[in-house]
């Protein structure tokens, strides 16, 4: 065989060996990429993403769009060519594994966890927008979970109003751990509740519960240090004035709780207070209305971008990512709270953008 043609097959045979090489071999990379972006203004899968009964409405236009990001699952192991093509294309972002499943964290975990965010993003969400309209909401401490084999298994149960604990009145969650810690372990302490069941009905009824019960619960010793426990996580519910529901399938995590609530806002207050524009946005919320950072935020900003939207509505802490790569003809909007939130969407809603709050590189 000629020395060229061998040098040639050489060649071709070492190229062949590293693409397969490339797809074969697994690096312990993940993808981000734009995920689908929803009008909480609007429908989805023929249902209103937000519904209220009980309290006025008024029509709404326009959008104000959650924004999401797809990532890969983890299990799946991307090889070199896919990551090298993610790092090249300008839609997409490649992020080690762990940023995505930290301690092997798998999927169904992780979908669980988001789940519980969501969830909990729901609820800061209607009383971030309630109070930002000066709507009253009563909070009340509940037992939010029991572990089990715990002294409190069987005695106390989630979604029970917890009223006092040795007599010492409960206000916040804190409370609780307050006087239980003080007893010695395998002291008894008791419980003044509500049970879950009487609460829920009360609520239902539009009515205070009027009966409680002394749970008697012997304490025990923790594993981790010498303190007392009853084995619950304490948490705050909230009972509205009216019934905000939010349905939203196949979503998780905590960042579309600035979106739900100006959404709530909005239905609940005469005039559209996107005056009809386009405006995506993200960011977590709490119960006083305080915007939280999220992950992703680049890809967030594509998805909108590619939906339509004109304007996003940016976390601060998220600002200087999101200005370092702003997609041509969005325009970022930086809030820290769901007021300033509102306060901007007035100003887009009248066409007075020269004074928006703009994020910058830092």
């Amino acid at each position: 065989m000629p020395r060229r043609t061998a040098t040639l097959l050489a060649a071709t045979l070492s190229l062949i060996a590293l693409l397969c090489a490339g797809v074969l071999i697994p690096v312990p990379y993940s993808e981000m990429s734009p995920g689908p972006t929803v009008n909480t203004l609007g429908d989805s899968g023929g249902e209103p993403v937000l519904r209220i009964s009980g309290h006025e409405t008024y029509p709404t236009s326009g959008h104000l769009n959650m924004t999401t990001v797809r990532v890969t699952g983890a299990e799946y192991r991307m090889n070199i060519v896919e990551a090298v093509a993610g790092w090249l294309a300008h839609d997409r972002v490649v992020v080690p594994h762990d940023t995505l499943y930290p301690d092997g964290k798998t999927e169904e975990q992780s979908t669980q966890e988001n789940a519980e965010e969501f969830s909990q993003s729901q609820e800061s969400a209607r009383v971030a927008a309630l109070r930002q309209l000066r709507l009253p909401v009563a909070s009340r401490v509940i037992v939010s979970s029991v572990q089990k084999d715990s002294p409190a298994e069987g005695r106390l149960h989630a979604g029970d109003v917890i009223k006092a604990v040795d007599g010492v009145p409960v206000r916040e969650p804190k409370d609780v751990a307050g006087v239980v810690t003080k007893r010695k372990p395998g002291a008894p302490v008791e419980f003044t509740i509500v049970p879950a069941k009487d609460a829920a009905a009360a609520e239902k009824a539009g009515r205070e519960p009027t009966t409680t019960e002394e749970i008697t619960v012997r304490t025990k010793r923790a594993a981790d240090a010498n303190r007392a426990i009853v084995g619950i996580q304490a948490g705050t519910d909230h009972t509205f004035p009216f019934q905000i529901d939010i349905k939203l399938d196949d979503v998780g995590g905590p960042s579309a709780g600035l979106m739900f609530a100006l959404g709530i806002v909005d239905k609940l207050t005469p005039g559209p207070m996107t005056g009809g524009r386009f405006v995506a946005g993200t960011g977590t919320i709490d119960e006083n209305g305080k915007v939280g950072p999220i992950g992703g935020i680049q890809m967030k900003l594509v998805g909108a971008r590619q939906a339509g939207a004109s304007y996003f509505l940016t976390p601060a802490a998220n600002c200087p990512t999101a200005a370092a790569d702003t997609p041509d003809g969005l325009t970022l909007i930086k809030v820290d709270t769901i007021a300033d939130a509102v306060t901007s969407l007035e100003k887009v809603s009248k066409g007075d953008t020269a004074g928006l709050p703009s994020c910058s590189r830092g």
